[in-house]
């Protein structure tokens, strides 16, 4: 039994390892939104992430979601997963997720349904690759909350 329960937990760290460096090979949503309604800069000095992330509003519903920019692989997964999350959503579904996935990848505790974004679940036995994991979020506040300046991932817990 106890052998079971550590090739099950190797085979979902396999798992998650294969949907990270699949949305990082072949990120979702990677491309410009020229008719967007806002967007913000992210930028995580420490691994040198840089994304740019694009919303179409419906009033308080993101109807699209797009991001560019260039970064490490869970820089680009966490990008490519939270534009695959956010759509549909409204300003306040993000918000509760943003708190969700950051209590997430700086405790690895999962609360609530977080979905594919419990792949992130592991980042916080990576310090340095929690501002990695959570840049994407960042900007994603960032562009809801109108922000002119980039987001930056710097007084982020590493």
């Amino acid at each position: 039994m106890k052998t079971w329960v550590l090739n099950m937990f190797d085979n979902i760290n396999d798992l998650y390892q294969q949907v990270i460096l699949d949305h990082c090979k072949q990120p979702r949503n990677f491309r410009e939104l020229p008719a967007c309604t806002c967007s913000a800069q992210g930028f995580n000095p420490l691994c040198g992430d840089n994304l740019k992330l694009f919303l179409t509003l419906d009033g308080d519903v993101i109807r699209e979601a797009a991001f560019t920019g260039s970064g490490c692989c869970i820089s680009k997964a966490s990008a490519s997963l939270l534009t695959d999350f956010v759509k549909g959503k409204t300003k306040a579904d993000v918000e509760k997720m943003f708190a969700q996935v950051h209590d997430m990848v700086t405790t690895g505790k999962v609360a609530g349904d977080v979905g594919k974004l419990a792949v992130f679940a592991g980042v916080y036995k990576y310090p340095a690759r929690v501002k990695c994991a959570i840049l994407a979020w960042h900007a994603v506040m960032g562009a809801l909350k109108g922000e002119q300046k980039p987001v930056s991932t710097e007084n982020e817990q590493a």
